[in-house]
């Protein structure tokens, strides 16, 4: 019944009933590469070489070499060349009738299988800077069973994702190349935040004046824990806030990941500027005060970075959408 209902869609076609008998038990009856389908899919559906290497990431001469096996399979050219592309034959229109909604349900049951296990299996390598690690990084660890993490910080990081060193990467500077895919997680900022025994009331006071005269004076006196002796931070908000290129701070205590250096304010006096994501927990249980939230301050964009790979950006977008409900960014 299937051979003649097909027979009498195609009859007009010119296709005769021993030749499409012969194409049906050649898809029925011989195992044919997947490969080989998908590769018949993509230029049947893009009608072009070049456009199907592109979607499938392989090489033209590759597409070319599947296409030409497979017709040798079935018997029959599938493809004739055009001045601009490729024009299916009648014999690939059938193919396709035949082929086609089995093998999106395949490839369906192939993607969500991968990715299933990508998320539940896989090794992941995610490149972070060591002072985003408590935060983010500790949000990632419950998206994944398995992360090897590497710190560095923004171009380094990049360099790694670009060359296939590590899956994922999160950075605070934008990246526009055409091999990698960047998601925003959303904004951070830098805050002023003190140790809890420092008494601030008075300065909040005069911050609210805007008698920053009064306020630099009263900072320049206090001491300051920074992560890198080069105090980027603190140069940031006394560029925005105080229109100013050097404050005239003395780092009294470096302390090179921005966690152990809170940690550490926390039990002793002090001042500093942080994130203020990494903060939240240390607000809530009063380990340390807010100082200064300065609307001078701009928010800088945390992003998801990854190679342009099927399984990989099927998996961004889900953890990008989890990390964003958890830490409320944006």
């Amino acid at each position: 019944m299937l051979l003649i209902n097909f027979y009498q869609n195609y009859n007009y076609n010119g296709i005769s009933k021993n030749n499409l008998n012969y194409v049906c038990n050649k898809y029925i009856y011989i195992m044919v590469n997947l490969e080989w389908y998908r590769t018949f899919k993509s230029v049947y559906k893009n009608g072009n070489f070049s456009l199907a290497a592109k979607e499938l990431f392989i090489s033209q001469p590759a597409v070319s070499q599947q296409i030409a096996m497979l017709e040798a399979h079935v018997g029959y050219k599938l493809f004739n060349r055009k001045s601009k592309g490729v024009e299916p034959t009648e014999y690939a229109k059938l193919l396709n009738n035949l082929i086609i909604e089995a093998l999106d349900r395949l490839e369906n049951v192939e993607n969500g299988f991968r990715t299933k296990a990508f998320n539940a299996n896989k090794l992941v390598s995610v490149g972070i800077s060591k002072h985003l690690f408590s935060s983010i990084g500790n949000q990632l660890i419950s998206k994944f069973d398995f992360i090897d993490f590497t710190y560095a910080e923004n171009d380094e990081l990049f360099n790694l994702v670009d060359n296939k060193k590590i899956d994922f990467a999160i950075v605070t500077k934008k990246y526009d190349t055409f091999d990698t895919v960047q998601s925003e997680l959303g904004k951070i900022k830098q805050i002023m935040i003190s140790s809890p025994d420092l008494e601030i009331k008075t300065i909040k006071e005069e911050i609210k004046k805007e008698n920053f005269t009064e306020v630099e004076n009263w900072l320049n006196h206090q001491k300051w824990y920074n992560f890198d002796a080069r105090i980027p931070h603190v140069k940031l908000f006394w560029l925005y806030v105080f229109d100013k290129k050097r404050p005239s701070i003395i780092s009294n205590y470096i302390i090179p990941s921005e966690y152990e250096m809170l940690e550490s304010l926390s039990k002793n006096t002090g001042i500093s500027i942080v994130w203020d994501i990494n903060v939240e927990k240390h607000l809530k249980e009063k380990k340390i005060q807010l100082v200064w939230d300065s609307p001078k301050m701009p928010s800088t964009q945390v992003f998801l970075l990854c190679r342009k790979n099927d399984t990989l950006n099927s998996v961004l977008k889900n953890v990008v959408e989890e990390i964003k409900t958890s830490f409320n960014l944006g």
